[in-house]
């Protein structure tokens, strides 16, 4: 039995609907907590011009790695250990980024990390790309976001849904500039930026 995850069934179409013109001229992506591997194997197969790299914590590589032996593509490549708070990354140069429902899971220093580690990996013209649910202005979209924001406080203190506001300061501090922010099923957005 390979490791499923419902969500990410349910919101790899109309996210690579998305990507398919956003990362139309992309070549190289890494994508920052690839869990299951059901979007690797997806985008690797809608999105076929460019190569696709998975990473996560050491301990959830075993579980990609049987997802990408089983369903794989050859543009989707094999996964690197990525603790995004150990400083400095693995040397790579990409010119796309992306990571769905990881910055709410993750403690916020850690985001902070993640965008620093970003910021070393990327190429002009890069374009960065996060899927999840985020607050803005500091009211959530929906009513059953405030209740997740609860849920995943009650799992971690130090998680939650993060500020839109918030997560664009790490980005333009690095140089991105936001070019898109998709309204996605599920009361989640797609925020798309671009190094310029």
């Amino acid at each position: 039995m390979l490791p499923f995850s419902q969500a990410a069934e349910n919101n790899k179409g109309p996210i690579a609907d998305i990507l398919c013109g956003t990362f139309a001229d992309v070549r190289e992506v890494l994508e920052i907590g690839s869990g299951t591997g059901q979007h690797a194997v997806y985008f690797g197969q809608r999105l076929p011009h460019l190569n696709w790299r998975t990473s996560d914590l050491e301990l959830h590589l075993g579980d990609i790695r049987a997802r990408l032996a089983a369903e794989g593509t050859a543009n989707v490549l094999p996964p690197i250990a990525l603790d995004v708070a150990m400083q400095p990354w693995p040397a790579m140069e990409v010119d796309g980024v992306f990571s769905a429902n990881a910055v709410h899971i993750m403690p916020w220093p850690h985001v902070t990390h993640m965008f620093q580690g970003i910021g070393q990996i990327i190429r002009e013209c890069a374009t960065v790309c996060l899927y999840g649910p985020f607050k803005y202005k500091g009211d959530f979209t929906t009513p059953s976001n405030a209740q997740f924001d609860l849920w995943l406080k009650q799992r971690d203190l130090r998680s939650g849904v993060r500020d839109f506001e918030a997560v664009d300061a790490l980005a333009r501090a690095i140089g991105l500039r936001l070019v898109a922010d998709h309204v996605m099923p599920a009361n989640n957005q797609l925020l798309v930026w671009r190094r310029e």
